[in-house]
């Protein structure tokens, strides 16, 4: 298996610390508000990861940390903490917001099919951990206290930056343009591991340390937690590529600092989700969330089945037009395979010949797109439907769309005695086809109102046009 680590900058083949063995570590959500579907992309792609590594008979451990305390908007601390924020926004206690989004996340999750992770540890419940490590950090040399605050002094390291090779210069401003500066750092990439003293004087939840009352830095929770549960040495780390810096860079200084060694061997970055007028987030725009597109009509399976059509290291443009073709894609695949019937024995030659080109998508760094070319070709070969059902249900052990469930539980769109029917629908997108290649505009727009009064709609596509016949 060939699989892209963003430390390297190039795909290399996978291999764990221990044989048959995989620790995985996932950088979980903040829970202050509901995932949206950028974000969902990324659990959705980890998620792929984690199936095909158990599929290819590895022992996985997956863990993933909740973010309950502590994310800022940036390391100066500036910019409203963002637990406290959703509890200002909700009238509610900070808890109280971390359980419902946490549970409002993990139902997301079941419904794209998600796998829930062996581990979910919300960062509260790590406290002595985190003052553990620091404390160290500090005897170390590699942090110090300054305004009351704890810092990781970047200044002991060899080399800070090391998913992308940036002048010394880039790496002194390690906040972004216009935030206020933190004058107690040292080095202007230096970050928070510990708060005493913040500007956030009502912020809710604190603890005791040794440096004073106070709630741990954001980057802190996951070294922390990856190492109770995984150990010192880990596999895999994930997240979305906004993470890799300063987050995962900050994560790879504290934690090599405190062990004293290479911490993980292969980081798997998912790129973003844009929309047409850029990056998705929570404050621009239409909010999009997985109830929001259920609300408008879309089964969860068919997101699934929009973000495996294209690589995880591509950025991907949702527009509802995309996913109206995913969409229209995904319940012309499940008709074809609800129409095979169980007719025999497998060709167990032909199974094995398929499902070859199915694991060589997989083995070139999850190329998913590839993998659904795979199921698309396994209807189409020379052989019993009993065979192309076997090829569906094992390619979706990984990709896991629910084919064949979604298969028996459909009814046909549209009955055969609407033969006749079909012909002349067909009969009329041929012709309002040649009414826009003749420019007869009016013309072509005749033909689709017509149709639309009877209770028939067409859909553009780039493949072509198709129809919705109402009530069927």
């Amino acid at each position: 298996m060939q699989l892209y680590n963003s430390l390297s900058h190039s795909k290399e083949e996978f291999v764990p610390n221990q044989p048959g063995k995989v620790s995985m570590y996932t950088c979980g959500p903040t829970v202050y508000h509901y995932a949206h579907i950028g974000n969902l992309r990324t659990y959705l792609m980890e998620d792929i990861l984690d199936r095909y590594l158990r599929y290819s008979g590895y022992d996985v451990t997956r863990v993933m940390n909740i973010t309950d305390v502590g994310h800022l908007s940036s390391d100066a601390d500036t910019g409203e903490d963002k637990m406290l924020k959703g509890a200002k926004r909700e009238h509610k206690t900070v808890m109280e917001i971390a359980k419902f989004y946490t549970d409002c996340f993990f139902s997301d999750c079941e419904k794209l099919h998600i796998r829930r992770p062996e581990v979910v540890q919300p960062a509260t419940g790590c406290i002595d951990d985190f003052i553990k490590v620091i404390s160290a950090l500090l005897e170390k040399g590699y942090a110090y206290l300054a305004g009351g605050n704890v810092y990781f002094d970047t200044s002991k390291l060899k080399q800070y930056y090391v998913f992308h090779n940036f002048e010394e210069e880039d790496l002194a401003v390690g906040v972004r343009e216009g935030v206020e500066e933190d004058g107690n750092k040292r080095n202007k990439a230096d970050f928070v591991l510990w708060f005493t003293k913040s500007k956030f004087d009502d912020q809710e939840l604190k603890w005791e340390s040794p440096w004073g009352v106070g709630y741990p830095g954001w980057h802190i929770e996951c070294s922390c937690i990856s190492m109770k549960y995984l150990g010192e040495r880990l596999d895999i780390h994930c997240g979305g590529i906004d993470n890799a810096f300063p987050h995962h860079t900050n994560e790879i200084a504290q934690s090599e600092a405190y062990i004293g060694h290479k911490w993980c061997n292969y980081w798997f970055h998912v790129l973003h989700l844009n929309t047409t007028s850029g990056k998705m987030s929570k404050s621009s725009g239409e909010f999009l969330t997985l109830s929001l597109l259920e609300q408008k009509g879309y089964d969860p399976m068919v997101y699934r089945f929009f973000c495996l059509q294209s690589h995880y290291r591509k950025s991907l443009v949702f527009s509802y037009e995309n996913l109206d073709n995913a969409k229209i894609a995904y319940k012309k695949l499940i008709a074809k395979i609800a129409a095979l019937k169980e007719d025999g024995p497998i060709d167990d030659a032909v199974f094995a010949a398929q499902k070859e080109k199915f694991l060589q998508a997989m083995d070139n760094d999850l190329n998913t797109a590839l993998a659904v070319t795979a199921l698309y070709d396994a209807l189409k070969i020379s052989a019993n439907d009993a065979t192309k059902l076997a090829l569906i249900r094992e390619y979706d052990k990984v990709l896991c769309l629910g084919l064949t469930d979604a298969a028996e539980s459909s009814t046909p769109e549209v009955p055969a005695a609407n033969d006749a029917l079909i012909r002349e629908i067909e009969e009329q997108i041929n012709a309002r086809k040649a009414a826009k290649a003749a420019k007869n505009y009016a013309e072509a727009d005749r033909i689709r109102a017509e149709l639309a009064a009877r209770g028939i709609t067409l859909i553009d596509t780039k493949e072509g046009t198709t129809f919705r016949i109402e009530g069927a």
